[in-house]
């Protein structure tokens, strides 16, 4: 398990799907892998697991949903934070965020590499996204 503190890698092959991006792409998804991190911490989960799935940094815990951080080289000015698309979240997320996200259909909530996240927006998303199985029987996730 990966540190949240320090959010430093633990697994080498994480470390180098990251170093393999290009750095200002690399730059971002590391920022968002902190906020991660962070709302992990804030909520005092401590079984986040960093992992590889389809080739992408993805986290884990069991009373959360898989996130996974992607960039696509078709897309290379863009780079997101995809979501279970079997699940609600998105669909919650368009709800209260509306046009605050560019929304890649129901999975993903994707930005332009010069564009401004909006941070505590985003850090909700990933709390909701982090606590799903024990809020999706709730209406709107709770919110």
């Amino acid at each position: 398990m990966v540190s949240p503190a320090t959010a430093s890698f633990e697994n080498m092959q994480i470390a180098s799907t990251f170093d393999g991006y290009p750095d200002y792409i690399s730059k971002k998804l590391l920022v968002l892998r902190l906020l991660i991190f962070e709302v992990a911490e804030e909520l005092d989960i401590n079984d986040l697991e960093e992992t590889l799935k389809w080739g992408e940094p993805s986290y884990v815990s069991k009373q959360g949903s898989t996130l996974r951080l992607a960039w696509r080289k078709s897309h290379p000015q863009q780079y997101g934070i995809f979501f279970n698309c079997k699940t609600s979240l998105i669909e919650t997320y368009k709800e209260i965020y509306q046009d605050q996200f560019k929304y890649e259909g129901n999975r993903a909530i994707v930005f332009e590499q010069s564009e401004t996240i909006p941070v505590d927006a985003l850090k909700h998303c990933i709390e909701l996204s982090l606590t799903y199985h024990n809020i999706k029987h709730l209406p709107m996730l709770g919110v």
